[in-house]
């Protein structure tokens, strides 16, 4: 059996909020119940499981690759939402996007912080 990542927990300070927001965004389904957590699904099964945290949370990167249909329609509701985007991770190309390895990504944060991005072309280009 080949190793696959299934799944991963991500603290919010609002796990409703949080994670309505990365399904709307990104054009996924509605988060469903599981216990504790709102688990949003990816087409490649990998789930983002919510849940809420009371105490400070420390920021994480998540980053989602995106056809480019995908991607124009992320971006519109990022530009829609009025949300602050960079080009880069170093948020120093406020309000651009970028074309590494001949593809277009962008980077935002979500309502608890967390930094998304969401790029067209994996990190290297295509192999």
């Amino acid at each position: 059996m080949s190793i696959e990542l299934n799944h991963t927990i991500v603290y919010a300070k609002d796990k409703q909020e949080s994670a309505a927001f990365v399904a709307e965004i990104l054009g996924l389904p509605e988060a469903e119940s599981f216990g504790p957590f709102l688990v949003v699904k990816t087409a490649n099964g990998v789930s983002l499981d919510f849940m809420g945290h009371a105490g400070p949370i420390d920021a994480q990167h998540y980053a989602f690759l995106v056809s480019e249909a995908e991607f124009d329609a992320a971006f519109g509701r990022i530009k829609e939402r009025r949300l602050d985007y960079w080009a880069d991770p170093a948020k120093k190309r406020l309000g651009e996007i970028n074309n590494n390895d001949g593809g277009r990504g962008v980077y935002f944060h979500e309502p608890s912080g967390h930094f998304l991005e969401i790029l067209t072309v994996p990190y290297g280009g295509w192999r």
